[in-house]
């Protein structure tokens, strides 16, 4: 091989490594990305996630304190019917 064969085999390996270090490159960049992306999927997921859990708790309260006042009502009501209300103490 004489010394211009050598220097275009140089020269074309040379381009070789460059083409592969670019698409090794794009390959990190775009793995990357994709993980940046999924991060911000899951975090958004989990701030939802959150947010739901937190109007379930306010929701189940609520229906809990309705509960509640609606027993204690009937409770009264039943009291007051057999006379041993607050309302007949007072009398």
């Amino acid at each position: 091989m004489d010394s211009k064969q050598q220097f275009r085999a140089g020269e074309s390996r040379g381009q070789g490594q460059a083409i592969a270090e670019d698409w090794l490159q794009s390959a990190k960049d775009t793995t990357n990305a994709a993980g940046d992306k999924m991060a911000d999927a899951t975090q958004q997921t989990r701030d939802t996630a959150q947010q739901k859990k937190d109007e379930s708790a306010g929701f189940l309260q609520q229906k809990g304190e309705q509960m509640m006042n609606m027993a204690q009502g009937a409770v009264d009501s039943v009291k007051n019917t057999l006379g041993v209300g607050d309302n007949s103490n007072k009398k």
